[in-house]
C-alpha cells in the first residue's frame, strides 16, 4: 500500500467513525467528518497533507499524489 491509498484509507475510516460516533454518542463528533473533509480538500489544492507527512516517517513508500 502506498501513501496515496493509505491517505484515502485513514480518511475514510476516520469519516466512517465519526458518523457511528454521531450517532451513538454526540452529534459533536460531526466536526471529525468536518475536519478530515477540509483536510482532504486543502491537501488537494496545496499538495501538502500532514497524514502523508506521518505515514512517511513510519516507513510507508511513495505514490504519485504525495512525494
Amino acid at each position: 500500500m502506498n501513501i496515496d491509498r493509505a491517505v484515502f484509507a485513514l480518511a475514510g475510516t476516520l469519516v466512517l467513525v465519526s458518523v457511528v460516533l454521531a450517532t451513538l454518542v454526540s452529534t459533536w463528533w460531526l466536526l471529525l467528518a468536518a475536519f478530515v473533509g477540509s483536510n482532504l480538500l486543502q491537501s488537494s489544492i496545496t499538495g501538502f497533507c500532514p497524514a502523508a507527512v506521518i505515514l512517511r516517517r513510519f516507513g510507508v513508500k511513495s505514490g504519485c499524489a504525495f512525494r
